[in-house]
């Protein structure tokens, strides 16, 4: 095995999971390449030298500056905020290293575009962070349709809902300012991204955009809270997907259903270890719905645990995508999915805003 030393930009929520899975990930699927926490940058050097401290980094750095140009930091994990992703991830690209960013790619699709641009014009390791399309259930749902089991998909319905936003009383914190952090910036991708990884390109789009509280605390909110669009995929299927950040109730609705001419497919993230197929076989008097608890039979189940039904968890998503990245650097090359996966996603939300803008259907495929 070779070491590998990681430099995480940002100690927050997404900083702290990342350093916990590049701590944990040789353990768990005994990768070629085993990490080192070499160093973190944060908002300031005292916040780097608490995160270092808290999560078992070697050093913290002063800024991402030193961060990226350090000799002992081979990959740069970048989890700060979208508005800081294309600097640092141009100067990962000058460095000469391979580079993870949490989505969304960037604060616009101006900024994600150019950031394909800089990895792909260097040959660069990249790699975005979608997890939840990581869990086993979902990994198997991509194979099941991969191979046929619900037949040709005729209609997608995907949701991204929570409520973490749904008291008007909460302060107006940067959640309410920027594009990338409203509803459609910051929880639409990842229900985006699953859309497209279970049933293709989307071709067109149709799609409102609401801010429900224009006011928080007295100060006024600058993004939206909940939008929904209508689509075609390239399959010619039909989709709808809503998103949501004041869904009183909803905690991780992270929905889809597929249908296909021979079945379906439902899944939620709120119970991430269950999928329901439905088979159209057999008699039509035991045929519907079935429960699948995922176990070791699914992709990257074993490695957590041996036991079915036993489950896998959030911080095990990040472990996945932390093994992935890995292997990426390993062999060379780029994995799914990258940035330009990140561009695609980018895309169609950018054609749901113009929908909204212009009240027509908008093409979601490059201009």
């Amino acid at each position: 095995m070779t070491e590998i030393g990681i430099g995480i930009i940002g100690g927050g929520y997404m900083g702290k999971a990342h350093a916990v899975a590049h701590a944990a990930v040789g353990a768990v699927f005994d990768t070629a390449l085993r990490p080192r926490l070499e160093m973190v940058a944060a908002s300031s050097p005292a916040s780097a030298a608490r995160y270092a401290k808290s999560f078992g980094f070697a050093r913290a750095a002063d800024s991402w500056q030193a961060l990226v140009a350090d000799p002992r930091v081979d990959a740069v994990v970048i989890a700060s905020p979208p508005e800081t992703h294309l600097e640092i991830t141009r100067a990962a690209v000058a460095a000469g290293k391979p580079v993870f960013c949490e989505k969304p790619l960037g604060a616009s699709i101006a900024d994600g575009e150019a950031m394909v641009a800089a990895v792909d014009g260097a040959g660069i390791v990249n790699m975005i962070g979608f997890n939840y399309i990581r869990t086993p259930a979902s990994q198997f749902a991509r194979r099941l349709i991969a191979e046929g089991t619900i037949g040709e998909i005729t209609w997608f319905r995907g949701e991204h809902v929570e409520d973490f936003y749904a008291d008007p009383a909460l302060p107006a914190t940067w959640r309410a300012t920027g594009d990338a952090n409203g509803a459609l910036g910051d929880l639409a991708p990842h229900m985006i991204n699953a859309a497209l990884a279970l049933a293709g390109p989307i071709r067109t789009v149709m799609a409102e955009i609401e801010t429900v509280h224009p006011t928080r605390g007295g100060d006024p909110v600058g993004n939206d809270d909940q939008a929904q669009m209508m689509c075609r995929f390239e399959n010619g299927a039909m989709g709808h997907m809503f998103f949501s950040r004041v869904a009183t109730g909803r905690k991780m609705g992270y929905i889809y259903e597929i249908n296909g001419t021979k079945g379906a497919i439902r899944f939620n993230q709120e119970d991430q270890n269950s999928l329901w197929l439905y088979e159209a076989s057999g008699p039509e008097a035991t045929r519907g719905f079935r429960q699948i608890l995922t176990g070791p039979a699914h992709p990257d189940y074993l490695p957590f645990c041996q036991g079915p039904g036993h489950g896998t968890g959030y911080q095990d998503q990040i472990i996945i995508e932390a093994r992935d990245f890995l292997q990426a650097i390993h062999e060379g090359r780029s994995l799914w999915p990258a940035f330009r996966d990140g561009l695609a996603v980018s895309r169609v939300a950018e054609a749901a805003r113009r929908s909204q803008a212009e009240g027509r259907w908008q093409s979601a495929q490059p201009h």
